[in-house]
C-alpha cells in the first residue's frame, strides 16, 4: 500500500519538528534551500561565541533519517504539487507551509559556521560596536557582546520609545536598566543612517554622532511569503503577507494544505516554542486524517497568552508572564545558560550536547 505523502516547505523550527514527527509514518519530503536547520533563537550568542553554533546549526540529514530532503527553494504550489527552483515537481497528499522569515545567503552548514567565525573575529577586534534595533534580537546581541567583552564600548540605538516593545513596559525598563548598568549606551527614539556611515562614524536622526568599528542591524526579517502570491494560496494571504488559517492550521480555502509557525496569522507572539506547538497539532491531525477520522475528531489550537523570555548575557534575563514581570537570575536560570538548545536538540532526537 502506498504511503501518504506529506510535503513540508521550510526548514525552520516548525517545519523540522513537523517532518521529524511524521517521517516514521508517512512519505515525508522536506523542501528547504538550506541543507541545515538552525536554532534561530540562539543566533545572537553564536555571533559572539561561534563554538556555540556547532550545536545550533544542524544538517537536516542528522535528524531526518527516513525523510526525503530536497535542497532547493519552492517556487510554486498547486492543489497537489510543489515545484522547486531546481525543476522538480513533488506531489503531495498533504502540504505544510512553514517558510517563516527570509534567511541569509548561507546554504551549507560550513558556510554558516564560517560566517559566525567571521562575525566573532570582527567583534573581538573591535573596540566599539553599534547595535541597531531594540527588540529581542538587538537587546540579546548587545547583552551577549557586553557579557563576553565588558571593556568594549557598545551602543544600542532604537527608533521606538522603549526597548522590547512587543511586551509590557516593565520588561523593557528592566532590560534598559540592565544594559545601562553594564555601561551600554542606549539611545531611544532615534534611527541611524547606516548607509551614510564612513570610517566608523554614524549619525542618528537626532543629530548625535556615534563612533563604532562595526555595526549590526537587528530588526525584524521579512516574511518568506512573497512567492506565495503567485500560487494557489494567494487568496489566503492577509495584508501582512501571512497565511490565514483556521484553528486546525488548515489554510483557509484548502482542505489538504496547512501552515504553521511565523507565516500564519495566529494572533500570538511569534516564538520558536509556539511554532513547535503548531507542528504538534498538525502532525496529530495528519495522522487522524490518514486514519479516516471525521472533522470533529481533529485537534484544535488556541492562541497562547503573552509570554516572553529575553536573555541578558549568560546568567540573567527578563521575563513577562501575563501581568508578572521578572528580571535577574531566575529568568536567567530558565533560559540564558543554554538558551533551550539542549531541549531543542532532544526534540529532534539528537544528543543535547
Amino acid at each position: 500500500m502506498e504511503r501518504t505523502r506529506v510535503v513540508v516547505v521550510g526548514g525552520g523550527v516548525a517545519g523540522c519538528v513537523m517532518a521529524k514527527g511524521l517521517q516514521d509514518q508517512c512519505d515525508v519530503h522536506l523542501i528547504d534551500p538550506k541543507e541545515y536547520f538552525e536554532i534561530a533563537w540562539a543566533e545572537m550568542r553564536a555571533t559572539v561565541e561561534p563554538s556555540f553554533a556547532e550545536r545550533t546549526v544542524i544538517n537536516h540529514s542528522e535528524y531526518l533519517s527516513q525523510a526525503h530532503i530536497i535542497t532547493s527553494a519552492a517556487t510554486n504550489i498547486t492543489e497537489r504539487e510543489v515545484t522547486t527552483a531546481d525543476g522538480r515537481c513533488v506531489g503531495f497528499d498533504y502540504l505544510v507551509i512553514a517558510t517563516g522569515h527570509a534567511g541569509g545567503p548561507e546554504f551549507t552548514r560550513s558556510e554558516k559556521l564560517h560566517k559566525y567565525q567571521g562575525e566573532h573575529d570582527k567583534i573581538k577586534a573591535a573596540k566599539s560596536v553599534l547595535v541597531v534595533g531594540g527588540g529581542p534580537s538587538g537587546v540579546e546581541l548587545a547583552s551577549e557582546i557586553i557579557f563576553a567583552y565588558p571593556d568594549k564600548k557598545v551602543t544600542l540605538v532604537h527608533k521606538g520609545p522603549r526597548l522590547l516593545e512587543f511586551v509590557g513596559e516593565k520588561a523593557g525598563k528592566k532590560a534598559l536598566n540592565w544594559l545601562i548598568s553594564k555601561k551600554v549606551e542606549v539611545i531611544l527614539g532615534q534611527s541611524v543612517d547606516l548607509e551614510s556611515g564612513s570610517n566608523g562614524v554614524y549619525h542618528t536622526s537626532g543629530g548625535e554622532t556615534i563612533h563604532a568599528d562595526c555595526h549590526y542591524l537587528c530588526i525584524g526579517k521579512p516574511l518568506a511569503s512573497s512567492w506565495l502570491r503567485e500560487t494557489c494560496v494567494r487568496d489566503s494571504l492577509d495584508v501582512h503577507g501571512r497565511l490565514m488559517v483556521d484553528n486546525k492550521f488548515r489554510v483557509k480555502g484548502h482542505n489538504n494544505i496547512f501552515a504553521i509557525g511565523d507565516i500564519t496569522d495566529v494572533p500570538e507572539l511569534k516564538q520558536g516554542y509556539l511554532a513547535q506547538g503548531h507542528a504538534a497539532v498538525v502532525a496529530k491531525n495528519v495522522k487522524l486524517l490518514m486514519k479516516g477520522q471525521s472533522e470533529s475528531k481533529l485537534a484544535t489550537y488556541k492562541p497562547a497568552s503573552a509570554f516572553a523570555l529575553v536573555s541578558l548575557g549568560k546568567k540573567e534575563g527578563v521575563a513577562q508572564m501575563m501581568c508578572l514581570t521578572l528580571s535577574g537570575r531566575i529568568p536567567g536560570m530558565i533560559k540564558s545558560g543554554d538558551l533551550f538548545v539542549g531541549m531543542a536538540r532532544k526534540n529532534l532526537g539528537l544528543k543535547s550536547n
